[in-house]
């Protein structure tokens, strides 16, 4: 059975709606459990219209990318989405509908969405199929609505990715986050060999109020060499910049 809400198969915003108000309609649309293959179209990187809004599912993203349905959470702006053991915020709308892009790699993979009142669980395996890997993946979340922290990932080649240049040679930060919460996401298919530094900046927004950030970097994820950090740390004023983590890959 073919998903509900794909992008090539858009059903009326009314009509659309009213299915969402049904508490039968709570579930994970994609992914589904089983087996499937992977997309060699698929990205690291989505599309970013200004001013910024939260992080969507765009028109392109392909079936394997997506992270989507909807969830029981009354009062709830977000809820967390685990991916792989990747802890982050997702947010829902009044209805508990949630959709977010996710770059798998191949191997067996897990999302998990956690509510309140349930929770929601998919387990699958994804071949290669000529998909990219997430060989590093640096994932920077926090617990304010309405502030904007930035990403900052420089290379062992002194290359530097952030907002303005979210694309860099092999990796790329997935969006720009300014409307609260995150994630904001950098994975490389085919990471340097050397130092890299991490760096978080305050931009701003919600009146500079303190914001606690939470930072993973993952290497080799799903693998049997996979490597995790993970660690929170305050953000306390407006411009603020911080260099959170310097770490060698391999």
């Amino acid at each position: 059975m073919k998903p509900l809400f794909s992008a090539k198969n858009r059903l009326p915003a009314g009509l659309l709606a009213a299915m969402l108000s049904g508490p039968a309609l709570a579930g994970l649309d994609a992914p589904i459990n089983g087996w499937r293959q992977g997309d060699p179209d698929a990205s690291h990187i989505q599309t970013v219209n200004y001013p910024a809004v939260t992080p969507g599912i765009d028109p392109d993203t392909p079936e394997s990318s997506q992270i989507r349905g909807r969830i029981r959470a009354q009062g709830k702006e977000t809820v967390t989405l685990v991916v792989n053991g990747n802890v982050m915020p997702v947010r829902i709308d009044e209805n508990g509908a949630f959709a977010r892009p996710y770059s798998f790699g191949a191997g067996s993979n897990s999302v998990e969405v956690i509510g309140d009142e349930e929770r929601l669980h998919a387990q699958f395996y994804q071949s290669a199929n000529g998909q990219a890997e997430s060989r590093l993946r640096i994932l920077l979340s926090w617990d304010t609505d309405g502030t904007d922290l930035d990403l900052h990932i420089v290379t062992p080649r002194g290359q530097h990715a952030w907002y303005g240049q979210r694309a860099i040679d092999g990796g790329a930060i997935d969006i720009d986050v300014t409307t609260g919460y995150g994630p904001e996401i950098f994975a490389s298919a085919a990471p340097e060999k050397g130092l890299y530094q991490v760096y978080v900046n305050y931009y701003g927004g919600n009146g500079g109020e303190l914001t606690i950030a939470r930072l993973a970097v993952i290497s080799n994820e799903g693998t049997a060499h996979e490597k995790r950090q993970e660690f929170s740390f305050p953000m306390r004023f407006a411009g603020e910049l911080v260099l959170v983590r310097q770490f060698m890959y391999p």
